[in-house]
């Protein structure tokens, strides 16, 4: 599926829209599915998004469900919106075809099904960081902090990397003037070690996986087994922390080990970040998003990963140019999803 960008969008949420500019057909389900949580908004004009809800995927049997417990709110049922006809949903998995079976969460569903069960008569449904992708442009100045130097060129292909639940990949290509979003799957190619350390990392996994992909390690349960793994070959004894607790005891300066996980986190997305300008030439530069480096504010900015975006020897030069830009917008996905559905509407 080939995705092209519409016309920027404001940021979401934002302040309420004039009566004349509201759509004319009702308000729009915009959703952003992860393999943790599932965020709902409702846009009813170009670019203003409200009502914006987060739910726990593991409290729901379905996505169907979930989203019946959003429309069935306080504050939606509150607002009087009913009989939605238009949806569009970003979830983490790649999209094949009419059934959806997620990587990351146990939820399957047929696109047609849903949408007939839910009485949409507009439902489309996209990989989470397609649609991302697709809100890069949308960006403002203050909703992205750059990590080291370069400075975008224009006209040229954009990147997108980020853990999370998992790892997600994609990117833009300029087309005439608009842009294709990339429908990619790259968090599962297979993790390549850059040093000693990492070597020792990726044996450990070994012996729990036999394909261990850089997603396996860039990720919530990559940190954890980074830190069991580094813990085993510095000869110490692991405690049972998950990726929240191993974070929160580096930026705390509690625990050595901890933050030497987190900076060999910090070290292999750099890496595989490289990876992905060098494939896509992204000169446009490359941008992290997923829930996991936006929380690490300056030990990120402050840790090897831009060194590591540019250790690729001959071209060291070359993506030394490249801008690397870390996320920060709220629910930067919003956008995108509004992107696609008003384009799919808009034909």
């Amino acid at each position: 599926m080939t995705d092209h960008a519409t016309a920027p969008h404001p940021a979401v949420p934002s302040s309420p829209s004039s009566p004349s500019s509201r759509y004319t057909d009702g308000p729009r389900l915009l959703a952003d599915i992860g393999g943790t949580n599932a965020r709902f908004a409702l846009e009813t004009a170009p670019g203003q998004a409200g009502l914006i809800d987060v739910l726990p995927c593991a409290n729901y049997p379905t996505l169907a469900d979930a989203l019946r417990a959003y429309l069935g709110s306080p504050k939606v049922v509150a607002a009087g919106v009913a009989g939605l006809r238009h949806a569009a949903l970003a979830i983490a998995n790649p999209i094949t075809g009419d059934m959806v079976r997620m990587t990351n969460h146990h939820w399957e569903f047929s696109i047609a099904a849903l949408r007939l069960e839910c009485g949409f008569e507009t439902l489309e449904v996209v990989n989470d960081f397609t649609a991302l992708a697709r809100a890069l442009p949308h960006l403002a100045d203050g909703q992205k902090q750059q990590i080291g130097g370069g400075a975008a060129r224009a006209h040229t292909p954009l990147g997108l990397v980020g853990a999370g639940t998992g790892l997600g990949v994609s990117g833009l290509i300029p087309a005439g003037d608009s842009w294709t979003a990339l429908l990619s799957e790259g968090g599962h190619v297979t993790f390549s070690p850059a040093n000693e350390t990492e070597v020792a990392i990726l044996q450990y996994a070994w012996r729990q996986y036999e394909h261990v992909s850089a997603e396996r390690l860039l990720s919530g349960d990559g940190i954890e087994l980074i830190y069991r793994a580094l813990a085993q070959h510095a000869g110490q004894a692991a405690q049972e922390l998950d990726a929240p607790e191993i974070s929160r005891r580096a930026l705390a300066g509690e625990c050595a080990l901890c933050d030497r996980a987190i900076e060999a986190f910090c070290g292999m997305l750099g890496t595989v970040a490289g990876n992905l300008a060098i494939t896509l030439g992204a000169q446009g530069g490359i941008y992290i998003g997923g829930g996991i480096v936006p929380r690490l504010g300056e030990r990120f900015a402050r840790s090897c990963f831009r060194t590591r975006f540019e250790q690729k020897g001959r071209f060291v030069n070359y993506l030394a140019q490249v801008p690397t830009f870390v996320i920060t917008a709220d629910y930067p996905a919003f956008l995108g999803v509004s992107a696609v559905l008003s384009e799919k509407l808009g034909r």
